[in-house]
């Protein structure tokens, strides 16, 4: 919209969303000011009216900006639009409802049209009062001297009625990387370095078992030969293998890849920091 808006003005338009809530119809139209630009909207092919709000203080800068002027207006204008002004303004009208159109296609495709005008929020009866609706309030400046405010107002049964249409745009299902895709990634991560590091994970004691150690106490940290050691990725766990000698180096002979365990349930046997504490205890 802030190009379309651009364009069709001849000056710079920034457009930015400010909120999205679901009230009460009743609590959108108290807080519209009064007289404004009210214009319902029907919704082809679907049941609905959605509402459409221009505040004044947006709309006649534009009016001035359409008519030739800089859109500098000096007094706060308060009173409705008339039937020209109102005429005046349908090729704006044109590029917001193109705009949502164009916004909608990637749900549904949706045709905006109009069907009424109002100048008195309170006077609207196209929609109960108490139906909630999803409030979309949108800011628009224009240049360095025009700030204004739009707000759309859906119904929220508009919106149930598209639900499984935005459950399909939400959820895609998830395309299969092919062979030449999955090629590429391994050929960009191939130069990626690894941190290896391999240890002896023993037993563990806690803090307070530390410090009432005292002066020949023996704690004991057997790992048997038999056990595997882990080779640590990045420093997560990730194989398990034999330590062996290559020549005069010491290197790990990789025997399976390390499988993480469940945590014992209650009444279990002790790990490896009971294990400890009872090897403590005997020394």
């Amino acid at each position: 919209m802030a190009a379309s808006l651009s364009a069709y003005l001849r000056a710079y338009a920034v457009v930015n969303l400010v909120s999205v809530e679901q009230i009460s119809l009743l609590e959108f139209i108290q807080a519209l000011p009064s007289p404004t630009i009210l214009i319902s909207l029907g919704i082809k092919p679907y049941d609905g009216v959605v509402l459409l709000e221009i505040n004044p203080p947006l709309a006649f800068p534009i009016l001035e900006m359409l008519l030739g002027g800089s859109g500098k207006v000096s007094t706060k204008i308060e009173r409705a639009i008339t039937e020209i002004e109102q005429n005046i303004l349908d090729g704006l009208l044109a590029i917001i409802l193109n705009e949502l159109r164009a916004s909608w296609l990637a749900v549904t495709a949706m045709e905006f049209s109009i069907v009424g005008h109002e100048t008195e929020p309170q006077l609207s009866q196209v929609i109960a009062p108490n139906e909630p609706v999803v409030a979309i309030s949108i800011e628009v400046q224009i240049g360095e001297a025009v700030s204004g405010m739009m707000n759309l107002g859906i119904p929220s049964v508009v919106l149930k009625m598209l639900r499984q249409k935005f459950d399909h745009q939400g959820s895609p299902h998830k395309a299969r990387a092919t062979e030449a895709e999955q090629s590429r990634v391994l050929r960009l991560v191939k130069p990626s370095t690894m941190h290896l590091d391999v240890r002896l994970q023993g037993p563990t004691l806690s803090v307070e078992t530390l410090l009432d150690l005292k002066d020949g106490d023996v704690i004991t940290f057997d790992y048997p030969i038999e056990r595997p050691v882990d080779l640590l990725v990045n420093g997560r766990r990730k194989y398990q293998g034999d330590v062996v000698l290559v020549g005069r180096k010491r290197a790990l002979q990789i025997q399976k890849l390390w499988v993480p365990m469940t945590a014992p349930s209650a009444g279990a046997a002790p790990d490896s920091s009971g294990q400890a504490l009872a090897a403590q205890s005997e020394g």
